[in-house]
Parts: C-alpha cells; structure tokens; sequence
C-alpha cells in the first residue's frame, strides 16, 4: 500500500547535518531522511521556486527527461537496509514505464521540479515518528538561513 506523503521541511540536526522530514497528509507522523548539503539546497530551491542563472545537476536532469519523452510520475521511498533509505523514480515514456533506483534525496528533489507525488511504503512507514517529538521552530529557521547563505553561485568558492 502507498502513503501519500510531502515535504513538511528541511531541518539540522544536532550535527547541522541537514534532514528531509516527510509527513503524513495529516502532518502527525514524520519520516526523517538525511541528506547532503548539495541534495538539500537542491530541495531548498525547488521549495522556494527560485531558478539559477544555469541548471542545476537536478534542474539538468528534468530537462533530459522532458526533452526524451519521459515524465516523472512518482517517487517511491520504499525500502530501509542497514540505516539507508532506498527510493524509486517512477517515469512514463509514451506506454512504457520505467523505474529507476535513486537515492530519496535525488529522488525528491527531481519530484519537485516535475511536480510528481511523493510516497512511502508500509515498511518504511514503520519508521515513521510523532511530529511534536521531532522539530523545533529555531532548527527550521537556521537550516533555511544556512540554505539561504550559500547560493549556487557560491559553489565554486568550495572548490578551490
């Protein structure tokens, strides 16, 4: 059985690790999927519909899918193995559908930008956790200052 989930935010952790907290449609169990800082500001963007001056390697990824046929149909998180959450990318091709393991974080920010459903298995949402136990106020807003601070276009001052 699928569970209709959404991105409720992106929050630190005690670490400032960055986390995707997926909740139920009624926003009362959340799943906590870690993410790089990369795969965070890509979801970050896409949340806030703000657009770079050139694609992104997700932005990049949408427009090869576009431009080959292919849509995005929906994004499955559908397996936990030793502490790693697995997902997979539903796409349609004409009558033919094709599905492609992805990691959740890669796998979300692509659903975004395509506007594909978001869902969760009954395994994974075994995992699932009370949304009051997990999140406070200042953590979101520090997570959304720290994603507002490194622009795309600050990437190359990392690289060197």
């Amino acid at each position: 059985m699928l569970i209709p989930v959404k991105i409720k935010q992106l929050v630190l952790d005690q670490t400032l690790s960055p986390v995707v907290l997926l909740s139920d449609q009624e926003e009362t169990q959340v799943l906590p999927i870690w993410v790089g800082p990369f795969e965070a500001q890509a979801i970050a963007l896409a949340l806030q519909g703000i657009l770079t001056p050139r694609p992104l390697t997700h932005d990049l990824i949408h427009s090869l899918c576009e431009n080959l046929g292919a849509e995005i149909k929906r994004v499955l998180v559908q397996d936990i193995r030793d502490g790693t959450y697995y997902a997979e990318l539903y796409l349609r091709q004409g009558e033919k559908e094709i599905v492609i393991d992805a990691r959740p974080s890669d796998a979300i920010a692509l659903a975004l930008r395509a506007n594909a459903p978001l869902y969760i298995n009954e395994k994974v949402a075994a995992y699932t956790l009370n949304i009051e136990d997990l999140v406070s106020e200042d953590q979101a807003e520090e997570l959304q200052q720290m994603l507002a601070d490194n622009k795309p276009e600050d990437d190359k001052k990392h690289l060197h």
